[in-house]
């Protein structure tokens, strides 16, 4: 009864989609259980690259079932631009399942959270604009739209009617914006209906049902740990359960089903949108890991800040996650450095803290201490074991992983699929 857990331990970005492909054709089903379309992960498969962002990436897998679980919030139409677009290059998607229970977002989602966004000023939280947060709003406000309901059209318009009820006042009072039509938004909604019925189930028994068989099943959490709405550096998170516990409640599994909790960690950090970064870097070391490294998001395009490798961060992402493996990404990317810093603790009003603090002001003030170590200037692109890495690569690695949490099972040394070097088994 093997569920395994996969999630990011820092801002994003990681690279998950490369523990993804190490489990590969062991995988029966890819469930992710969170987020929406405001995340995005590349997969480069041969020669082809695969820009994912609401799909789960096991989609790219064949043999396994993608499943859309309940904890994540659709959008519909770019669910089926996706669908189209890796169809149209060759890609199976007739596997695709999506929980009866996901909420829709829809385009009062959209246009509030832009809206809303600009209305914020110099507090911008910097959301990717996609309707994310409205609509998990409305999931817990209770006047959410489910996938269940678009196959009857009276409760759609009735719950349209309920939600928009209140959002016109907002947007025509407040913003000066149009008030949008119930109409508009049930028909938009009921045109997606046939092509919707084939994929949408009760997810959590077919789950359930999998596990009961001995199947594998793999929990792809979006976004990462220090964006989790409760665990995260608020308010500049995101709208769900990013860690490990949002598996439970974002796909109906029990918690006692769970065996592994993989997270991936780069070898460096980065992040998205605005929020407290202790090692970010402003010079010329900030636009060396941006160009090596490809730093620009998936989803947004947008550059993302960078800095170096945080260790706090990633004791924490082991204890919030439960993580028994990390897959450290990227390593890579540090090849030509001469000495590389890591965050060992931080200075926070001249004290030493050695963990991430919980007061969100110490966290914005705290500023990083570093420890140096020994780079490299092979190139790790071919190394495949662990002996084929430069010694100094070597040390680098078993000092993250000496400081945090838990053991390092994989390392990243190339963008390819196979440019990994495995150390554990992350099933066995």
């Amino acid at each position: 009864m093997p569920a395994v857990v996969l999630v990011g331990a820092q801002w994003g970005d990681e690279g998950k989609g490369k523990a993804t492909d190490l489990l590969g054709s062991r995988l029966d089903y890819v469930v992710k259980f969170n987020g929406g379309n405001n995340a995005g992960h590349t997969v480069v498969v041969g020669d082809e690259k695969y820009a994912l962002h609401l799909l789960p990436s096991g989609i790219l897998t064949p043999g396994v079932t993608p499943v859309i679980a309940n904890g994540v919030v659709v959008d519909i139409e770019v669910l089926f631009e996706e669908l189209e677009g890796l169809a149209s290059r060759g890609v199976d998607v007739s596997k695709l399942r999506i929980s009866a229970n996901a909420h829709v977002i829809t385009q009062y989602h959209r246009t509030l959270d832009k809206v809303t966004e600009r209305f914020l000023g110099k507090r911008q939280i910097g959301t990717t604009g996609r309707g994310i947060g409205p609509s998990y709003a409305d999931k817990i406000n209770r006047v959410g739209i489910r996938m269940q309901d678009l196959f009857d059209e009276n409760i759609l318009r009735q719950k349209v009617e309920g939600a928009l009820d209140q959002k016109n006042h907002l947007l025509v009072k407040v913003y000066n914006r149009r008030a949008i039509a119930v109409d508009e938004i049930v028909d938009e909604l009921l045109g997606y209906v046939d092509r919707l019925r084939p994929m949408v189930t009760d997810t959590a028994l077919e789950l359930h049902q999998a596990l009961g068989r001995g199947e594998t099943v793999l929990f792809e959490g979006g976004q990462a740990t220090m964006l989790d709405v409760d665990h995260g550096t608020y308010p500049f998170v995101t709208s769900s359960n990013a860690t490990s516990g949002g598996a439970v409640t974002g796909s109906g599994i029990a918690p006692n089903q769970i065996d592994r909790v993989i997270a991936v960690v780069k070898a460096y950090t980065t992040r998205v949108g605005a929020g407290p970064f202790p090692t970010e870097l402003f010079d010329e070391w900030g636009d060396f890991l941006t160009e090596n490294g490809h730093e620009f998001g998936t989803t947004t395009g947008r550059r993302r800040r960078t800095g170096w490798y945080d260790a706090p961060i990633a004791r924490y992402a082991a204890r919030i996650n439960g993580v028994t493996d990390f897959v450290l990404t990227k390593l890579d990317v540090l090849t030509g450095i001469e000495r590389i810093p890591v965050c060992v603790a931080y200075d926070v009003d001249g004290e030493r803290v050695d963990e991430v603090p919980v007061s969100q002001s110490d966290f914005h003030h705290a500023k990083p201490i570093y420890e140096e170590f020994p780079g490299w200037t092979e190139d790790l692109s071919g190394a495949r074991e662990f002996a084929d890495l430069p010694a100094n690569a070597q040390a680098y690695v078993r000092e993250l992983e000496a400081m945090s949490g838990s053991r390092i099972s994989a390392i990243g040394v190339g963008p390819e699929r196979d440019a990994i070097v495995q150390l554990h088994d992350l099933i066995d």
